[in-house]
């Protein structure tokens, strides 16, 4: 085991390093730059600000100079946020956005794996359709619509819940950016789970065990669950790290001070660090997370071993 993440962590390295050259580059080459406001600076002051994040230098020496203070653990100073660093936005906004990427992936896990469970111990009848029928419009409608529906609704129109705002993470102003950011994941991991379990089920070891006598209840805690979670582990990986890194339109909408608003403002502002730190950090949680994926394989499949 040991052996295996020490492989694993050493095959990130060169992922991680295409990653920042790639990222880097593509957006010096993006057109304009970080002071490029409205009104015109000074000559000598851009002159001043250029020297000052070494954006004067050639293209070559910025690269070197960004690789070496990515080595120290220094993702730079942010441009348009002159008083704070990439690492201190980044720290400032990530519990937020772990806040309700955890809560909706729980909530996620919970209501997917239920349903898709509930569809494939009842195929072809009106319970699996019924869920494959929601599964489908969760997946249809995307998130910029679905919130926008749900404030009218039970902000507007019923006044039960705050319309946004972060109000110190309060549970009234949790619930329907969770709800909205959960709806999708729920879908898909429905729809996973209903296929992979109904595969299960007719497996012939699953056909032994009613032939034995075993109930139903057994039958899928003992022996059909866990192969049948292995699909939903693999996709967990790349789709935790995006949820958990906080969604654009979720936190533009609701207000909330997360990594996703960060990443649009950088991206609008043409603030180099701020983009490339958080892009670095979320290939870094995909790499991370995939390799829970991995380990989580040994547990659900004896099968599985890592030498």
């Amino acid at each position: 085991m040991t052996r295996f993440l020490l492989r694993r962590l050493l095959a990130a390295i060169p992922t991680l390093f295409a990653l920042v050259t790639l990222a880097f580059f593509l957006v010096r080459f993006a057109p304009g730059g970080p002071f490029d406001d409205e009104r015109a600076l000074p000559p000598e002051i851009e002159e001043r600000l250029n020297a000052r994040y070494h954006l004067d230098a050639p293209l070559w020496q910025q690269y070197l100079h960004y690789l070496g203070n990515l080595l120290r653990g220094d993702l730079g100073p942010s441009f348009q946020y002159r008083d704070y660093s990439v690492n201190e936005l980044i720290a400032a906004g990530l519990p937020a956005s772990m806040l309700i990427g955890s809560l909706a992936m729980l909530l996620a896990l919970a209501l997917g794996i239920a349903t898709g469970s509930i569809a494939a111990l009842n195929r072809h009848r009106w319970q699996d359709h019924l869920v494959m029928s929601l599964s489908m419009t969760g997946i249809s409608v995307p998130n910029y619509v679905m919130a926008p529906l749900l404030v009218l609704l039970f902000a507007v129109t019923l006044d039960w819940l705050p319309a946004g705002g972060w109000n110190d993470a309060a549970p009234a102003n949790l619930l329907l950016p969770v709800i909205v950011l959960a709806l999708p994941q729920t879908a898909y991991i429905a729809r996973m789970m209903r296929a992979s379990l109904a595969e299960v089920l007719s497996s012939d070891y699953i056909r032994t065990a009613r032939a034995k006598g075993l109930g139903m209840r057994a039958i899928i805690l003992r022996h059909a669950m866990k192969p049948a979670l292995q699909p939903i582990v693999s996709w967990l990986g790349p789709t935790a790290a995006a949820v958990l890194t906080g969604s654009v339109v979720v936190e533009q909408i609701f207000g909330i001070p997360g990594v996703g608003r960060f990443f649009v403002q950088g991206a609008l502002n043409r603030d180099y660090t701020l983009v490339l730190g958080i892009a670095l950090f979320y290939g870094a949680l995909i790499v991370a997370f995939n390799l829970i994926v991995d380990l989580l394989y040994a547990a659900l499949d004896p099968r599985v071993r890592y030498r």
